[in-house]
């Protein structure tokens, strides 16, 4: 069972780092940076959102009744 809970734990925090990333890079884009900066962002929110989902199927693949 600690090893359940473990998994769980670094799965969570896979999702809690990817969120974080996202906001992050929502936030910089907001500023006025630039052409080229903008598009640089917007790849890195596209791959930001893609490892929150990544992240979330992870965690309810572990275990779907305690992911929710």
């Amino acid at each position: 069972m600690d090893l359940m809970n473990l998994e769980l734990a670094r799965a969570r925090q896979r999702v809690g780092r990817a969120k974080l990333d996202l906001e992050r890079a929502e936030n910089l884009l907001d500023e006025e940076c630039g052409v080229a900066v903008n598009l640089a962002l917007c790849c890195r929110i596209r791959s930001a959102q893609r490892r929150v989902v990544e992240a979330r199927q992870r965690l309810t693949k572990i275990d779907p009744i305690k992911a929710n």
